[in-house]
Parts: C-alpha cells; sequence; structure tokens
C-alpha cells in the first residue's frame, strides 16, 4: 500500500474515536439530566402525599395551627383634666430684705440683737457714740432753764402791763429758740440709733463694737420670711399665654415640695434687652422657703376638663399619620388618630379614640393588625 494511502486512513480513524467520545460524553450528560429531573419529579410526589396525609390526618383529629398570643400593657381611657404648661425657672425673693445702715457717721458703741433673732419694726438694733450730741443738748438745757426763767417773769411783768412788749417778745423769742435747737439736737441723737424698719429676723449680722460706720455701708440684714415671693422672667412669645390670675404650680427641687396657686404679677412690659417679661407668685409664709431659693414655675396656658389622653410613647408614626394600637376583643386593631397639645409624657386625643377603648402603651412594638394580644 502506497505511503500516502496509510496517511489517510490513520488520519480516518483518529476522527472517528474522536466522534466516539463525544457521543459517549453527550449520552452521559444527557442521562445525569434526566436522572435530576426525574428525581425533582418524584420529591414532588412525594411532598404532595406527605401534605394530603396531614391534612386528611388535622381533619379528623380536629386541630388547627394555634397562633401564640402577645402580651401587652393596656390602659383603658376616660376623660380626664388634661393641663398644658409655660414651664420658667425663678427664684425666691423676700418682699421686705432690708439692709440696715447708719443715717450718719459713727462708731458703734453697743449692739443688741444678733443673726437669726426675731425683731420687731422700730426695734434699736446696735446703738452709735452720741456723746458729742448729748453734750450739746445738755449745755442747751442749761441755756433753756434761764430763758424759761426769764420769759416766765417778763410775761408775769407784762401781764400786770408793766414793762415794754419788745422786753416780753424777746423772753419768749430766746426760749423758743432754744427749744428749737433742742428739737432739733434730739431729732439728730436718733440717727445714731440703728434700728429695724420693719418686723423680721435678723439675717445678717457682721456690725462689730468699735466699728466706724458711714451712711450706706452694709453689715446688717433683717428679713420678713413670712412674705416671699417667687420672681422669674418668661419669654415674649409667651405674652398672649402668662396673665395675673393664672393657674401656676410652683416646685422646689432642692426640698421635693410644690404649692398650686395663683399668678400674682404679670409685667405688661418686655424687657428690650432680654426680649422678656417679669411674673411673680407670692408664697406662703413657711420656714422652709428662703430667699433665692431655686424654684420652677409651672404656668397654665391650656386646660380641658374632660380630655381624652394616651401616654406619648405609645404612639406610632407613619407616612399616613399617628397612630396607636387597640386591643378590641382580644385581638390587636390599628387606630389612627389625631393629636394637640403634649404635656408631662401624654398626648391630647382630639380624633380617633373614644372613652373605654383599650390603648396598648407596652408590647405594641411588634405587633400587626389582628394579631393575638393578652394583658
Amino acid at each position: 500500500m502506497p505511503t500516502g494511502a496509510s496517511n489517510n486512513d490513520y488520519s480516518i480513524n483518529i476522527m472517528k474515536n474522536l466522534i466516539y467520545l463525544i457521543a459517549i460524553v453527550f449520552i452521559a450528560a444527557c442521562g445525569k439530566t434526566k436522572d435530576k429531573k426525574a428525581e425533582l419529579a418524584q420529591l414532588k410526589k412525594e411532598r404532595a402525599e406527605l401534605d394530603g396525609k396531614i391534612a386528611k390526618l388535622e381533619a379528623e383529629v380536629g386541630t388547627k395551627p394555634v397562633q401564640e398570643a402577645s402580651e401587652v400593657s393596656v390602659v383603658e381611657l376616660e376623660p380626664v383634666t388634661f393641663k398644658s404648661f409655660v414651664e420658667v425657672q425663678g427664684k425666691v425673693d423676700a418682699q421686705e430684705n432690708v439692709q440696715v445702715s447708719a443715717e450718719t457717721p459713727g462708731v458703734i458703741t453697743a449692739i443688741y440683737v444678733k443673726a437669726g433673732q426675731q425683731v420687731s419694726k422700730g426695734q434699736v438694733l446696735a446703738q452709735l457714740d452720741d456723746k458729742v450730741v448729748r453734750q450739746n443738748i445738755s449745755s442747751l438745757q442749761t441755756q433753756l432753764e434761764l430763758a424759761t426763767t426769764l420769759y416766765k417773769r417778763q410775761k408775769s411783768l407784762w401781764d400786770q402791763k408793766i414793762g415794754t412788749e419788745v422786753q416780753y417778745l424777746t423772753a419768749k423769742t430766746q426760749k423758743e429758740g432754744v427749744e428749737k435747737q433742742i428739737a432739733v439736737l434730739r431729732s439728730q441723737l436718733a440717727m445714731y440709733k440703728l434700728k429695724s424698719p420693719i418686723s423680721g429676723t435678723v439675717d445678717l449680722m457682721e456690725l462689730k463694737l468699735g466699728q466706724a460706720l458711714n451712711p450706706g455701708m452694709p453689715g446688717l440684714t433683717v428679713v420678713n420670711a413670712n412674705n416671699l415671693k417667687v420672681k422669674a422672667e418668661v419669654a415674649e412669645s409667651y405674652s398672649g399665654k402668662v396673665n395675673t390670675g393664672d393657674e401656676v404650680l410652683v416646685v422646689f427641687p432642692d426640698t421635693q415640695d410644690s404649692i398650686v396657686t395663683r399668678v400674682t404679677f404679670a409685667s405688661k412690659v418686655i424687657d428690650p434687652a432680654s426680649r422678656s417679661f417679669d411674673v411673680e407668685v407670692k408664697l406662703p409664709g413657711r420656714s422652709r422657703y428662703r430667699p433665692n431659693m431655686l424654684a420652677v414655675l409651672k404656668i397654665v396656658d391650656y386646660r380641658s376638663n374632660d380630655a381624652i389622653t394616651v401616654p406619648v410613647n405609645a404612639i406610632q408614626k407613619s407616612e399616613s399619620g399617628e397612630y396607636v394600637y387597640v386591643a378590641e376583643k382580644g385581638k390587636a386593631k390599628k387606630v389612627d388618630i389625631s393629636t394637640d397639645k403634649v404635656s408631662e409624657g401624654k398626648a391630647q386625643v382630639i380624633a380617633g379614640l373614644k372613652a373605654g377603648e383599650k390603648v396598648i402603651t407596652l408590647g405594641f412594638q411588634n405587633l400587626n393588625e389582628g394579631d393575638l394580644v393578652k394583658f
């Protein structure tokens, strides 16, 4: 056989073998795919048979899947008195808080009171050295005695039509002149006494014997603790909401005390610097209240006696607005609501809820409409 023919036969054999191998691989792949499809069909068939058996047994036994109820806390709505407040911080101030100072220069010769002592209006608290004034008065007293004697004699003579009228008038004028001088000195003498202008308690006593005082020097203060008030500044934006006579809750954080009273005074003038106005609330006389004590004023600016309210933390929000969940016949019911004012953790509901409904306040986070609930 020629060499060329042998090469052609060899090539043809190789091609036949390659085609045979490809056919085997293709057949094997088709067989595997067919096997998977058959397996999937078999599983589906078995699942359908299993579901049918389960449904048949449930129908026979009478059992159905039971949904577990979620534990929640509810509050039953009822009409209540709802108030909103304008809250500001102030401090206690004494309406009668007086600094007693000397009316004239002098040296302290006596102190009659001490800090914490109760005093009355007009009571002498301390004495300044008035020796010079007393000596002058004593000297004038001698002159007055002589002038009085001369006046009486001259008057007796004048009554008897003896002497001249000029002599009588001169004696009278001299006597009255000395009396006026003594009156002036006695008035000056009173200025050497430090007297309390009010009844109250000596709150500050820093005077010392021998100390030289000048008018206006501090050192002695008297406070009437039975006549106290709270003063505060309210922002201009509340000028139309806060007025004299408004109800106010006064809270004293340091003493854990509070009282309900009325606004005694609300200024009509706005301070141009702070853009605020002053309010005052008179306090009852209680020993635990002290000047400069911190106080919080909660002035009532809105009141409703039959409002429906819900806790603010029970309200949820969505794109359509606010809503809450209500427990109704053992299930959660979603209710859209509208609210107005908020105060002390509660919101006034103006639409969506009514008295008697039970609003879910705890455990509502994962609830859906129709979920079973228990409380």
